[in-house]
Parts: structure tokens; C-alpha cells; sequence
């Protein structure tokens, strides 16, 4: 571990897009051959509305997949992400597949010294917003890419998740405090074994992994404050991918807490907000 928590972060990302691109998590074979082409959510779709012929810039797009699936739907695309292994991997990936995007590398807080230019769409998928230790100067790199008349569009897991031990010694339903709910400076650290789209990957040794929280209302504020509008704010009872205290549902593949469990919470997110004409 160094004294740069991003560095340390960027060498276990750097680490990751290798088991990522070939792991059973992301499927690329499908992505490619065309059996699953399209890796965006219904509901991201849904809110998102038809983006053929808009500009959209994926903030933190890791290997591309979601840049490329909003491609596949008719957006113009460029991805960014401060992994150089993960850019290499998102233009392979759009070469093979035949599709013409721009990606670009940068820290996400440097990308306007590294990338010109206004979008109609920018976006930003889950598991993402942890990996930054200030959510304001997030929301003012935002804003300043989303064209006039145009909008940020947000997916993630909503902060309260976020609070509950994720040690895979819990058990479904087993909520217990673990993390704190507002921003803090220290960061979470982790000692990295494998990855979550693969436990058992081996990975070398000594690398970490970052992370901090950012409540729901420092979220919004901070957008609010970089001068967008919030459009919507939609709040659901899933997360994507597997928690050990989750479990998934026969229905959708989504994961939830288990059937019968007293109460319910907030799990995931939606967050749509424009920058007036």
C-alpha cells in the first residue's frame, strides 16, 4: 500500500481488467457473437429514452461493455477511465465487434484537461462513485461535460447498501452496521483477493483497494450545486450483482434480501438530471 489511495487503486484495476475481460461475470463471448449484445439495464433504457444520433460519455467506463452496449443503441460514445489496461481492453473490444468509439485515459478529476467538448447524454453505471474520495468535485467534471439542454444519468448503488458488513461470512439477511453513511476522508481500505466478478482469481500480492461513501443527499447537493437540475431520483429494491447478505431472485436475476424479511430498504438508484438550455 502506498500513500496514494488512487494509485493503490489504479494497480488493482489495472490488475482486474485482465480477469475481467475473459471472465464468466462479463461474458464478452455473447457481448461479441451478438447472443447478449446489449448490456444496459430495462430500466436505464427506459429513463434514458431512445439515444440514437445523441452524443453520450460514459464516466469511469472500465473495458467499455456499457460504452459499447449505448453504441449498439445508437449513441455516438466516448468512455473514459484512469486505467491504461482498461482502455487498451475497451478499444480492442470496439475494434472487434466493428464499432466506431473514442476512448479516452484520464484520472476522472483531469479528464477536462484531457477531453474537449459538451454531450447530450453523459452517464455513469453502478459500483462506481465509491472509488472517489470527493463526490463534489465528481459532480462539477459531470456537469461540466453535459451539453445545454442535455443530461447526466446516474445507476448505482443507492449509499444505504453501502453501510452493512459485505464479509462473505454473512449470511442472507444478516443486516449488521459495519460502514459509515456520510463522507468521510479516511478511506475504507480492503486487501484485494480476486475480484467480485471472480473471488477465486488469483491476483498478486499486496494490492488494495480504496473506497469511500457518499450519502444520498451529497449526492444530489453536489449536483445541484455544480448547476444541474434534478429530473428525477428513483429508488429500488435490488442491486445488480451478488451481496452476501442478498439473495437472488428466480425472477429477474437480481439480487434482494431473502423473501419474508421484516421491512425493506432502498438497495440501488436512478438519478436523471439536466442542465437548462
Amino acid at each position: 500500500m502506498t500513500q496514494d489511495p488512487l494509485s493503490d487503486n489504479l494497480k488493482t484495476w489495472e490488475a482486474w481488467t485482465k480477469i475481467h475481460v475473459d471472465s464468466a461475470f462479463y461474458d464478452v463471448a455473447s457481448f461479441k457473437d451478438g447472443t447478449n449484445p446489449n448490456r444496459i439495464a430495462d430500466y436505464e433504457m427506459a429513463e434514458v429514452g431512445d439515444v440514437s444520433g445523441k452524443s453520450l460519455l460514459h464516466l469511469q467506463c472500465h473495458f467499455g461493455l456499457d460504452t459499447l452496449s449505448w453504441a449498439r443503441l445508437g449513441a455516438t460514445v466516448t468512455g473514459a477511465d484512469f486505467s491504461e489496461a482498461g482502455i487498451a481492453a475497451a478499444r480492442a473490444l470496439a475494434e472487434d465487434v466493428g464499432i466506431d468509439a473514442t476512448f479516452v485515459r484520464s484520472d476522472l478529476y483531469d479528464l477536462p484537461e484531457a477531453l474537449a467538448g459538451e454531450f447530450d447524454v453523459v452517464y455513469t453505471s453502478g459500483g462506481v462513485l465509491g472509488w472517489l474520495p470527493d463526490i463534489r468535485r465528481w459532480a462539477k467534471v459531470a456537469a461540466h461535460y453535459v451539453k445545454p439542454g442535455g443530461f447526466l444519468y446516474v445507476a448505482e448503488v443507492h449509499p444505504v447498501a453501502y453501510v452493512f458488513d459485505d464479509n462473505q461470512n454473512v449470511g442472507p439477511g444478516e443486516l449488521r452496521l459495519r460502514y459509515p453513511y456520510w463522507e468521510h476522508e479516511q478511506p475504507i481500505d480492503v486487501e484485494v483477493h480476486g475480484s467480485y466478478a471472480d473471488l477465486n482469481a488469483p491476483t498478486e500480492s499486496g494490492l488494495v483497494e480504496h473506497g469511500w461513501d457518499h450519502s444520498l443527499g451529497e449526492i444530489v447537493t453536489a449536483l445541484i450545486d455544480a448547476g444541474l437540475r434534478i429530473d428525477f431520483l428513483h429508488e429500488f429494491d435490488f442491486v445488480e450483482w451478488s451481496l452476501p447478505w442478498l439473495v437472488k431472485s428466480e425472477s429477474d436475476g437480481r439480487y434482494r434480501l431473502p423473501p419474508g424479511t421484516a421491512g425493506q430498504l432502498p438497495l440501488f438508484f436512478s438519478l436523471k438530471a439536466s442542465k437548462p438550455a
